[in-house]
């Protein structure tokens, strides 16, 4: 398919970062197309975090990164309900263990301080269990910072990219960015569903972000090198064990191993931060579950008794340096968002704020008549979800309590599901005890005209 259209804006990768950068130029009133080159959106970094909306208040201070989570915080809270976007208002607590943590309490509550956040408080151990009861009883002491809260991964870019849409954003799927040359006023961009033009690229490619500069402007100012996060993840009951964000003191290289809730009711613990070569491959590694498992029973004793739900793993897009690696090239028309490691949920509005602020010079657009405000159907244990209501057409997936009429709206429309996987992030089906052994051969028929490629059943599955 040959695409000669010509568009103001291109923003390669249609993950939490890509999603937020269409819908902010949309909001401007540029034309815009988003270019994944995999088959739904999502599916790279973005698919796999511990779903934790940031304040920013251990990022380094007068950093980027600090800044676009300050800013990106802000205006979700302000918009998260207009997108019907749900937040579980936990709080964190950091805390610390060992006498060298307790020691460092104090200077991460003045980085806290110089980032702008101040309503934390420090608690000793025993108002640390009052608050919590059930963490062990080895802690040191612990500080709160109650704005941290946790949100749905999943729904949010999702939203951004729907209110995109709904303002004249184009979404390619299967698109891979194989080449592109400028001739001074625009963009041709070369992608496996054909070629487009644009005036602007904005590169937020993730993983592949320095391969697309590479392809594209013949240079790399980083190298991604990706860090695996392995996560476990426990039944629905181990969420009466804990109301925070339980949070390590966090080392120069990863903020260490989280235990949380989740807003579909589990609690989560993780994640590792494991260098490795590949980008498209996170194995999960029976060992180094194991450990995770232990370090959470640590934390919060009473996991021991709970059942696991499941394990899964992702990749962050991390380079060589710690900070963001956003650079803009103004001769080419051109921006790279690069090195967004694991605060890119949390900082996802405001980085698309500070990219829109670099290439403002461009934005000769008209603005949209109105605002559309889009919301996402819920799929939070926070508000009623579809099976409360009647006429859904019965439960496909009874342990995550997902409906027929839920599942069919998730694959239709111009955003609907193109793999098992974006079904899953759009309605939680087989994400629960039974890992889809009985809803898999259901799915498998009420998705067989969706997706190129069929769900794989198991072998001697026939229709269970």
């Amino acid at each position: 398919m040959t695409i000669s259209r010509q568009y103001d804006v291109a923003v390669i990768g249609a993950g939490v970062v890509g999603c937020a950068l269409a819908r902010r130029y949309a909001l401007a009133g540029a034309d815009v197309v988003l270019i994944e080159k995999a088959a739904d959106i999502l599916d790279g970094a973005s698919k796999a975090n511990s779903a934790i909306l940031h304040t920013g208040f251990d990022a380094p201070p007068g950093s980027l990164e600090q800044a676009c989570i300050a800013e990106g915080y802000d205006e979700f809270m302000a918009i998260r309900e207009r997108l019907n976007l749900p937040v579980l208002k936990t709080g964190a607590l950091v805390i610390a263990w060992t006498d060298e943590e307790e020691a460092q309490l104090s200077r991460l509550m003045e980085q806290a301080r110089q980032n702008g956040v101040t309503d934390f408080r420090r608690l000793t151990r025993e108002e640390t269990l009052a608050a919590e009861p059930q963490l062990s009883p080895t802690l040191r002491a612990s500080f709160r910072v109650p704005r941290e809260v946790v949100i749905d991964p999943w729904s949010t870019p999702l939203a951004y990219l729907k209110q995109a849409i709904a303002l004249g954003a184009v979404l390619m799927r299967s698109a891979e960015v194989k080449a592109g040359r400028f001739d001074g006023n625009a963009w041709g961009l070369d992608t496996t569903q054909g070629t487009l033009k644009a005036n602007l690229v904005v590169n937020a490619a993730g993983l592949y972000g320095d391969i697309v500069d590479q392809r594209l402007v013949r240079e790399n100012t980083f190298t991604i090198r990706p860090r695996k996060g392995q996560f476990v993840v426990y039944d629905k009951p181990a969420a009466a064990l804990t109301h925070h964000i339980l949070l390590p003191v966090p080392t120069k290289t990863t903020k260490g191993i989280v235990v949380c809730p989740t807003v579909f009711g589990n609690v989560l613990v993780g994640p590792t931060a494991e260098e490795q070569d590949a980008r498209d491959r996170a194995d999960l590694v029976p060992e180094t579950l194991d450990a995770l498992r232990r370090r959470g029973e640590q934390i919060l004793p009473a996991l021991a008794a709970q059942e696991i739900t499941a394990v899964y793993a992702g990749l962050r897009p991390a380079t060589e340096e710690k900070e963001y690696r956003i650079s803009h090239r103004a001769d080419l028309n051109y921006v790279t968002v690069g090195g967004i490691r694991s605060t890119g949920l949390s900082s996802a509005l405001g980085t698309a704020t500070h990219v829109f602020r670099l290439t403002e010079r461009l934005a000769q657009w008209p603005p949209p008549d109105a605002v559309p405000w889009p919301s996402v159907p819920n799929i939070s244990e926070s508000a009623p979800r579809d099976w409360h209501s009647a006429g859904h057409g019965g439960m496909v997936c009874h342990c995550e309590m997902v409906t027929e009429r839920e599942v069919a709206a998730a694959l239709s429309g111009e955003l609907g599901a193109k793999s098992l996987a974006g079904l899953k992030r759009r309605t939680r089906v087989t994400l629960g005890r039974c890992q889809g052994f009985h809803c898999l051969h259901r799915l498998a028929e009420m998705t067989e005209r969706h997706f190129d490629t069929p769900i794989a059943m198991p072998l001697g599955d026939h229709g269970r």
